[in-house]
C-alpha cells in the first residue's frame, strides 16, 4: 500500500506473533499480536520515529484487519491505536469481539 512518503509493505511475520511494515526495505513498524484459532489480540503497535505521520500506522492496522476478516478471526484491541483507528473505521467495528453479557449471582 502506498502511504505518503512511499509504498508500505505488510507482512504477517506468525513466528513473532507480529505484523511487520516495510518502506524501501527499512523497518517501519510493528503491530504485535497474540493469536486463537478463532480470535486475534492486538497489544501492540509502533511506527519507528523517521516513520511518524506517514501513514503506516494505518496501513497496518487496515492490512492486519482485512486479514481478521479474510480468516474469519474475531478481533480484540487492547492496543489503544487498533482500538481509535477501528473506532474511526466504523467498516471494522463488525471484526470486534464482544463477550456475552454476565449476568450478576
Amino acid at each position: 500500500m502506498t502511504a505518503p512518503g512511499g509504498t508500505v509493505t505488510v507482512t504477517d511475520v506468525p513466528e513473532s506473533r507480529r505484523y511487520e511494515a516495510r518502506i524501501d526495505g527499512e523497518p517501519a513498524g510493528v503491530a504485535v499480536y497474540l493469536r486463537t484459532p478463532d480470535m486475534i489480540v492486538f497489544v501492540h503497535t509502533e511506527v519507528e520515529a523517521p516513520f511518524e505521520g506517514r501513514g503506516v500506522g494505518s496501513v497496518l492496522a487496515r492490512t492486519a484487519l482485512d486479514k481478521a476478516r479474510e480468516l474469519g478471526l474475531r478481533v480484540v484491541a487492547i492496543c489503544p491505536f487498533i482500538d481509535g483507528w477501528m473506532q474511526r473505521h466504523p467498516e471494522y467495528e463488525d471484526l470486534r469481539y464482544e463477550p456475552a453479557s454476565r449476568v450478576a449471582d
